[in-house]
């Protein structure tokens, strides 16, 4: 798992490319939920609060920029 840390040393290309990634994984994980049980039902949750944070900090680089 990435910390705050981490995703902020990233580059742009970088948090947009974790943020792809994660949102796939959400997506299978949704879908594999809805035909089957779950082995780590946290993962959902750790993807959704990973977007979330990477969403913030483009946010914030965004207003900065300004």
């Amino acid at each position: 798992m990435t910390t705050n840390n981490e995703l902020r040393e990233m580059s742009d290309e970088q948090l947009q490319a974790t943020a792809n990634e994660a949102a796939h994984t959400l997506f299978r994980l949704r879908f594999q939920s809805q035909s089957e049980r779950l082995n780590t039902p946290s993962e959902m949750r750790k993807n959704r609060r990973l977007i979330a944070r990477i969403k913030t900090i483009q946010r914030q680089r965004e207003l900065a920029a300004k």
